[in-house]
């Protein structure tokens, strides 16, 4: 009952959150692109920070030398693949704001 009443309390605080921007009032170009920066280089640091770990996760145990070079391979194809998403991502949120000022120029908001 008591995580019900949680869980109730949290829907209701996250749908007065997104009110205003499921609305289209007070869209703010700038902040999308501000919170998309400060999200992906949060994701670039975690990135970074398990790399170091597994990286000296090594060197404390024995590993073999296909394995370490299997594991960096794996790292690198991550790292490849972090950069890809974040690169669409931009260019999502590029489409998006473009897309938008269309719109307001063709029907004049």
């Amino acid at each position: 009952m008591r995580n019900l009443l949680i869980l109730m309390v949290a829907a209701v605080l996250l749908g007065i959150a997104s009110a205003p921007r499921c609305a289209g009032q007070d869209y703010s170009p700038k902040l999308e692109r501000q919170q998309l920066k400060a999200r992906q280089k949060q994701e670039l640091k975690t990135l970074k920070l398990k790399e170091k770990y597994a990286k000296a996760s090594w060197k404390s145990a024995d590993v073999s030398k296909p394995a370490r070079t299997q594991m960096k391979h794996q790292m690198e194809q991550e790292r490849r693949a972090l950069r890809e998403r974040q690169r669409n991502e931009r260019q999502d949120l590029k489409d998006r704001q473009q897309m938008l000022k269309e719109g307001e120029k063709l029907y004049g908001q």
